[in-house]
């Protein structure tokens, strides 16, 4: 990683609830809200915001862990804030708090884990598993 990533650094997505984003399985819409899913997805994203301008051109980050508290729901049209912050790092992960906000409401909160390593260690990891 570039040197300058550090604990408290932080970085916020806004994204509006469209129909996509519902609960729903096998395509079945089980409510008309922002769905854990949907919010995990967010959760994560908002979380790689803080590496990416830390990857070396040979780096990518990878998943390693969620914990997810969904809180509340988010409706059609309405707006949600998807806050990361560092709280934790080492030479190859980087642990984030993330609250999710209706509004000044809190409707989800977690942690998300991100290791980073070389591309081509995951192209190995990806290549073992086809066998």
């Amino acid at each position: 990683m570039k040197s300058g990533i550090t604990i408290g650094q932080s970085a916020v997505i806004q994204i509006e609830v469209t129909p996509d984003m519902y609960a729903k399985f096998e395509g079945k819409v089980v409510h008309k809200a922002y769905s854990t899913v949907s919010m995990v997805y967010h959760m994560e994203w908002a979380a790689r915001q803080l590496i990416l301008p830390f990857l070396e051109e040979e780096e990518e980050g990878i998943g390693g862990g969620i914990e997810v508290k969904h809180l509340g729901p988010a409706c059609e049209g309405q707006m949600v804030e998807i806050f990361a912050v560092i709280i934790s790092l080492t030479h190859k992960s980087v642990i984030s708090r993330v609250d999710v906000k209706r509004g000044s409401e809190l409707i989800g909160t977690g942690k998300v884990i991100q290791f980073i390593l070389p591309k081509n260690v995951i192209d190995e990891k990806l290549a073992s598993t086809k066998m």
